[in-house]
């Protein structure tokens, strides 16, 4: 038995609860500063995709329907939430990107202000939003991308980095505590054929990216080759 077989796989989030599922293969997150293995990420594809895009439509004519007051106070309440376990986010940050300490509570310290945004953003994509970004920002730039998504009514499906992918799911954790319709936001693990089951689905509507600048570029190639519009 090796180390990474000793080491729990990480649940998708789908319909507003953890989703497990058998992914062919799997990618060992690593501490980068003591290279010990943390935990097994899924790398899943379209079948995962479709699951959560399906979750993502079901969910987006209530979400829609809600004011925009609404939706920010719910998206407070998770900002609120967040604050509460500040340390604990800002842990698993650290661990799976080798940020500092300081560094990781200050992407933490960030992201909680902007989820106690309130202004709108009139640019914002609507429907169903694919959401994927790199492991520099494992929390923050996901939310960068999702938050005005979801404050003009999108629903969304994180795709985190297949290497820092516990602070998306513990996010969606929160947004179910603090009272987040089922559907609304979901987390799909994954690396390219992950992002490919995005772009085949014909209701997501666009999809955003964060990160790096050349992974960036390949993201963008696959959403041509669909057809699908981003940005990034």
């Amino acid at each position: 038995m090796t180390e990474s077989d000793e080491i729990l796989a990480i649940p998708l989030w789908i319909n507003g609860h953890a989703y497990l599922t058998m992914a062919p293969a799997f990618f060992d997150v690593r501490d980068p500063r003591s290279g010990r293995v943390r935990r097994r990420t899924p790398l899943c594809g379209a079948a995962e995709a479709q699951a959560a895009v399906a979750s993502a439509g079901s969910a987006l004519p209530s979400w829609a329907a809600r004011t925009t007051v609404e939706r920010a106070q719910l998206l407070t309440l998770v900002g609120d939430a967040l604050a509460g376990y500040a340390s604990h986010f800002a842990h698993l940050i650290a661990e799976e990107t080798g940020k500092p300490g300081e560094a990781a509570a200050a992407e933490v310290s960030d992201a909680v202000a902007l989820l106690r945004t309130t202004s709108p953003d009139g640019g914002a994509a609507g429907g169903i939003v694919a959401v994927v970004s790199d492991d520099a920002a494992p929390l923050l730039g996901l939310l960068q991308s999702a938050f005005p998504a979801l404050l003009a009514g999108a629903t969304v499906v994180l795709k985190p980095s297949p290497k820092a992918p516990s602070a998306a799911f513990a996010l969606a954790e929160l947004t179910a505590r603090s009272g987040f319709p089922a559907g609304v936001v979901n987390v799909l693990h994954g690396d390219l054929a992950a992002i490919e089951g995005l772009c085949a689905a014909t209701a997501v509507s666009v999809l955003l990216f964060s990160g790096d600048p050349a992974l960036g570029a390949a993201v963008r190639a696959i959403a041509a080759g669909h057809g699908k519009p981003f940005r990034g």
